[in-house]
């Protein structure tokens, strides 16, 4: 059975991003580790930001708020339908761009900082990806990025992928590439054939949660984002014994009827 991922994997060929449906099932996360990633990155006022895989414009949106009004935040995403879903579209300042992260369309030296949050990992060729991050990057200055740790260390996601990839093999290698870039020496080592220097690579863990299975699954079922894109090819009955099946899978994280969890990413950093 085949999925029909969209540019970027988070929006299906010809559908629109349900935006309140994505922000339940990634910005909920993401948002957590976003100052982390605009520290990482010396971001300051009046700084020109890149902001690749920008989405629905989370971490654009933070950056805008650093840079002042004499910044600027330009957000760079593959998919068209997620920049149409982007809060920040019409904000002063920001300029949404559909572009390949690997295929840049900026000069060399063009920004003071890039960033880059829950997108690499997504890239057929990250390891090109970060080479574009650093050309387009002035001297000195910093790109970081953020990607999600192995699938045990975040639950939300991890026990949702293992389910489906039993229930579609054929796409194993698709439903786990959000846990592609796990490896703290493996995002290090990319980053050093990119050419950047003073490189760091640091977990960060936080910590959150959901009133009810229910509300976990809502998203799911609304098909935002890639694991859920997969979810909704398969057939009802077996849609039913997945939805099962990670109910169970999450039972551990649960308390009162609210289920809370932990999630681990990686935040790596370097410079030009």
């Amino acid at each position: 059975m085949s999925v029909n991922f969209g540019p970027g994997f988070h929006a299906a060929v010809g559908a629109r991003v349900d935006r309140a449906a994505y922000e339940r099932y990634v910005g909920l996360w993401s948002r957590l580790f976003v100052p982390d990633v605009l520290a990482a990155s010396e971001l300051a006022a009046s700084h020109r930001v890149l902001d690749v895989a920008t989405g629905p414009g989370e971490a654009a949106s933070a950056a805008l708020s650093r840079v002042g009004a004499s910044g600027l935040v330009v957000g760079a995403d593959i998919s068209a339908p997620m920049l149409d879903a982007s809060g920040i579209r019409s904000a002063e300042r920001f300029r949404p761009v559909v572009a390949d992260g690997q295929a840049l369309p900026f000069a060399h030296a063009t920004f003071d900082a890039v960033i880059c949050q829950l997108g690499l990992m997504f890239f057929p060729d990250p390891a090109r990806g970060l080479t574009e991050f650093r050309r387009v990057l002035r001297p000195r200055r910093c790109a970081a990025v953020c990607v999600i740790s192995a699938r045990e260390r975040a639950p939300m996601w991890g026990v949702l992928a293992d389910v489906l990839s039993r229930h579609l093999p054929d796409q194993h290698d698709v439903i786990h590439l959000s846990f592609s870039l796990a490896d703290a020496r493996l995002l290090e080592r990319l980053m050093v054939t990119a050419g950047f220097r003073d490189i760091h690579v640091t977990p960060q863990t936080r910590q959150g949660g959901f009133e009810s299975f229910d509300d976990y699954w809502r998203p799911i079922e609304e098909g935002a984002g890639s694991l859920p894109q997969a979810y909704r090819a398969l057939p009802e009955p077996t849609r039913r014994t997945v939805r099962d099946e990670v109910r169970e899978g999450l039972s551990r994280f649960e308390s009162q009827g609210r289920l809370v969890m932990g999630v681990e990413m990686l935040i790596a950093s370097g410079r030009a």
